[in-house]
């Protein structure tokens, strides 16, 4: 599922991604060391949003992680109980760059 739209020359694209309960904090991780990731929504298998976290694509990618450690701290804890988990991520490009 992608959808794209565009606001003020800054390009907005969503895709899925499905990852075991155990891979979800690596993989969160590495979606916000990539730096263009504006919100990442976590999902149940069921597509019942359990979580959404707004990211600022500013941020430095050292201090991201350091701002959500309490975040991905429960994420581990939430994926000891899920199986299969969906991220939504939302990306977005800056064309004027």
């Amino acid at each position: 599922m992608e959808e794209e739209k565009e606001k003020k020359g800054e390009r907005t694209w969503t895709e899925q991604i499905e990852v075991a309960g155990s891979e979800l904090v690596e993989r969160v991780k590495e979606l916000i060391q990539e730096g263009n990731v504006s919100r990442l929504i976590i999902r149940n298998a069921d597509g019942q949003t359990l979580l959404e976290v707004p990211l600022t694509p500013v941020v430095a990618v050292g201090a991201a992680l350091t701002v959500l450690y309490p975040l991905l701290v429960a994420l581990g804890a939430m994926a000891a109980l899920l199986t299969r988990v969906k991220i939504e991520v939302v990306r977005t490009k800056d064309e004027n760059r």
